[in-house]
């Protein structure tokens, strides 16, 4: 896709979630572990999940499931009895579930404050948005493509609303490939150890430990990703 309609896509997906994503609510008790997630980017109702994520400043192990993707469909088919998505695994309570709304009030009883804010509550506001911006990225994030998949997830520091975010995490939904998910949301008391880190306070940011490459960028980040884990069909 032409780089400017890929990012005016991008940033028209954005709008229409009307800021979710964007910015750390009141946070509550913090999870020992990451959460795991098993998600495709172009669910609608995945991206009200990761939504919460960022605004609850929590980070997750994603893996991701697309269609026809073959590496991690299958787990959440023996976890939890079928192939519907998102569906979270909490190993600080062995909680695992499906439904995004049930999940989304989960995350904000558990590690928020308790109520569910009316940005993330459930409703055809909510679900007809985040159906919207979907539509305006038909296809990307949504179908695997053939990829080699790496001995060890990557790591990539995000916050859900970010058009170049999205972009990035598009291609690693493609490629199946697993990733330890940074939120770092408007807010988020996570940002001063990640521009420790990186220098700068700047998204995407991607971390590969199994080559040791470490950049920004969202079109690098996918020229990367495609050079080092793609294949052909």
């Amino acid at each position: 896709m032409n780089r400017i309609l890929d990012v005016a896509t991008s940033v028209a997906a954005t709008l229409s979630r009307l800021g979710g994503g964007l910015r750390v609510a009141p946070l509550g008790r913090r999870p020992e572990q990451p959460l795991e997630l098993y998600e495709f980017e172009a669910c609608p109702y995945c991206r009200k999940v990761r939504e919460a994520l960022t605004a609850l400043d929590l980070e997750a192990i994603v893996y991701p499931c697309p269609k026809g993707g073959r590496r991690f469909r299958p787990t959440v088919r023996e976890r939890g009895g079928k192939e519907q998505f998102p569906f979270l695994v909490d190993p600080n309570t062995g909680k695992a579930m499906y439904e995004s709304d049930d999940i989304v009030r989960y995350l904000f009883e558990r590690y928020g404050r308790g109520d569910v804010p009316f940005l993330y509550a459930r409703g055809i506001r909510n679900d007809a948005t985040a159906a919207l911006a979907s539509a305006w990225r038909p296809g990307l994030g949504g179908r695997a493509q053939p990829s080699r998949s790496p001995a060890q997830p990557l790591e990539l520091w995000s916050f859900e609303s970010s058009p170049f975010c999205r972009i990035a995490r598009e291609k690693l939904c493609s490629l199946e490939i697993p990733y330890r998910l940074h939120n770092v949301g408007k807010g988020s008391p996570s940002r001063p150890s990640f521009e420790r880190r990186s220098g700068r306070m700047m998204v995407p940011y991607l971390a590969d430990p199994n080559t040791q490459v470490e950049m920004f960028e969202s079109s690098d980040i996918v020229a990367y990703l495609e050079a080092t884990y793609g294949s052909p069909a």
